[in-house]
């Protein structure tokens, strides 16, 4: 038995010394002391009576972890010291830290263990010497404070509210004309007519006679009628049994005649519209060529007749559609996710709409910016607009890149960002716990740029140029408390409740453009957005009558109309501005009276003479009729109706 164990000592003693060659040190499991040599000879145990150490001890009498390494995945066991029984005792140490360099390779004890050279991990996870970092490379709880920044001085270019003469009697109508002016109205006037002549050429069948600004007036003052008075179809307004006996449209205005305008409503030239379709898949093409001249002129009248107050908002607008076309968009997080997109920028106090525009689709011509940064820009006209306007966005706008320009432009901006953004802040040293309280909060300063992480029913990111962090502010929220549920102040920041404050000046606007809104169905889809520039038109007529009710120093006067009210006081002005209007449009070739064919390719087509009928004789047929007047008269060799009829006779 001695000589096998001998040849085992012996063995254990070879593979410890090819471990030492290859490894250049031991791998230990267990902490170890900074004292070697406390390491190296271990407290004598009270029942070890086989072993006693001595200073002429052997290579017999150490023992090497070999017999438990296997391969490199595996750690080698500890190994104990041999009792009275054979049995192996584990040797006990206390972990403590090692030093900052490994010591030198030594055999060890039975049980011992080499020195760990690694620093303890902190309770985040991180080694001692990564959790030296600065203040600014972690986050900040409320109870620290921030650094409030100098409030941006307000230097409109003009003075903010109507910027038109408010001394002045403004009537609802002569509101509304501001967006409609005169010269806009006498195009699409011109246009119509021009459209429905080349609708007839077309061989298309229907009754026109020439549109006048009589009857333009009387047909915007139907479809103001149709937002306020609701019927399930549309004939239902001219039906004269009960429920549906309205005196008004039908004595202004037959059905017929209404459809037609409807039918025939063109806001830019045809002949130009189609010089532009033959440019389409080319730069040149303009997509929104036939919602000219109107579109500019409304851009243009939103800001030159009001300059809004300190606090903006940018958000998206959505115009329903099923139209098959490119411009149509899809935006998941909006009421209406289909539909023609507007970039709008409103005034947050009233919802006034200040500037808007068209998204007609991506552009092909690169650009260094996203869509989101080129919209905001566009939006922001710098010298009309003035300095010191407080900006706010949502997350698909917001981002630091953004923000540093506009203030370099003294614009001040606050709005969500989303929390996985580039630009946000990545440490994760004092970071807003998964599981926290509601109400909780985290911040850092970037130089001028605030990021806050706020906690409400879900983790909130902002980013703001103009706020402080936390000044003690709170908020309402309901919480259920013992199964009762009870308001409670939460504390917030800064920017979280001027946010909510500030931010839905575009929806103010949509929600009133909502209310009472003149859409209709329609096949073109530049009569879909003809009808929402009419709702921008009346909503920013109202907001501004609301506005002249405020500056108002006479307290005897009348109060400001309710929206419902403006409505139905311009539709019924609309209607005399239409019975003092010229009735006789402007000469134009294609509206004078002349001789044409029913029908260029059918020669055949005839009709009914409207004198010979009128005289007595009602079946008199005629393949001419009047151009202007839409009336078929004979014309030949033996019979000239058409004279008689223009010279009264």
């Amino acid at each position: 038995m001695a000589e096998q164990r001998q040849e085992r000592l012996f063995k254990n003693d070879e593979v410890l010394t090819m471990l030492q060659d290859d490894a250049g040190s031991l791998v230990c499991p267990q902490d170890s002391s900074s004292d070697d040599e406390d390491l190296l000879h271990p407290t004598q145990d009270s029942d070890d009576s086989d072993y006693s150490p001595s200073s002429s001890e052997s290579d017999e009498d150490y023992e090497t972890p070999s017999a438990s390494v296997s391969g490199p995945s595996r750690a080698p066991q500890p190994r104990g010291r041999r009792t009275a029984l054979g049995l192996l005792q584990p040797q006990v140490f206390t972990p403590q830290p090692g030093p900052a360099a490994p010591p030198p390779i030594t055999k060890r004890k039975r049980g011992c263990s080499s020195l760990r050279t690694s620093t303890p991990p902190t309770k985040h996870g991180k080694s001692r010497l990564a959790s030296t970092e600065s203040e600014e490379d972690r986050w900040h709880d409320k109870e620290e404070e921030d650094n409030k920044p100098d409030p941006p001085r307000f230097m409109p270019a003009r003075i903010p509210g109507p910027t038109f003469d408010t001394s002045a009697a403004w009537s609802p109508i002569s509101l509304f004309q501001l967006f409609f002016s005169a010269s806009v109205v006498r195009k699409i006037i011109d246009n119509t007519n021009a459209n429905a002549a080349k609708r007839k050429e077309a061989g298309l069948k229907f009754k026109w006679e020439a549109l006048t600004m009589k009857d333009f007036y009387i047909f915007l003052a139907i479809l103001i009628f149709t937002s306020l008075v609701t019927v399930h179809h549309g004939s239902d307004y001219w039906r004269k049994k009960w429920p549906y006996n309205f005196s008004f449209p039908s004595d202004h205005m037959k059905r017929d005649r209404f459809e037609a305008i409807l039918w025939s409503l063109h806001l830019s030239d045809p002949k130009e519209a189609e010089e532009n379709d033959k440019k389409k898949n080319t730069a040149e093409y303009d997509r929104l060529f036939k919602l000219k001249p109107l579109y500019t002129q409304m851009v243009n009248a939103c800001k030159a007749h009001f300059q809004p107050y300190q606090n903006l908002s940018i958000d998206e607008q959505m115009i329903a559609t099923k139209a098959r076309m490119s411009m149509k968009q899809y935006t998941k997080d909006k009421p209406t996710k289909r539909g023609y997109k507007l970039f709008v920028l409103a005034d947050s106090s009233i919802g006034y709409t200040w500037n808007f525009f068209i998204y007609a689709g991506k552009n092909e011509s690169p650009t260094a910016h996203s869509v989101s940064y080129s919209a905001v820009m566009n939006l922001l006209p710098f010298p009309l607009l003035g300095g010191g306007y407080i900006l706010y966005t949502n997350n698909f706008y917001t981002s630091p890149a953004l923000f540093t320009e506009l203030s370099r432009k003294n614009i001040r901006c606050c709005g969500t960002i989303r929390k996985n953004h580039i630009s946000v802040p990545q440490t994760q040293t004092n970071e807003l716990p998964k599981k926290t309280e509601r109400g909780d909060m985290r911040w850092i300063r970037s130089g001028n740029l605030l990021f806050v992480k706020w906690m409400d029913t879900r983790e909130v990111t902002m980013c703001s140029t103009v706020h402080q962090a936390y000044s003690g502010q709170t908020v309402k929220r309901k919480v259920k408390e013992a199964g009762v549920w009870e308001n409670k102040s939460i504390p917030a920041p800064d920017s979280i409740v001027d946010y909510n404050k500030n931010m839905g000046g575009v929806d103010l606007s949509g929600a009133l453009i909502t209310l009472y809104s003149v859409r209709h169905k329609t096949m073109k889809w530049y009569k879909t957005l003809f009808y929402h520039f009419v709702d921008i038109a009346a909503v920013n007529s109202y907001l501004l009558h609301k506005e002249l009710s405020k500056m108002r120093q006479d307290p005897t006067r009348t109060k400001s109309f309710t929206q419902k009210t403006f409505m139905e006081q311009l539709a019924k002005e609309m209607l005399e501005f239409a019975g003092s209007a010229a009735t006789s449009p402007r000469p134009t070739p294609s509206t004078t009276c002349m001789p044409m064919f029913l029908n260029k390719q059918e020669t055949r087509a005839r009709k009914y003479c409207k004198r010979c009928y009128n005289a007595g004789t009602p079946r008199v047929k005629t393949a001419v009729y009047c151009r202007r007047c839409e009336v078929p008269l004979c014309l030949n060799s033996k019979k000239n109706c058409f004279q008689l009829w223009h010279d009264g006779q």
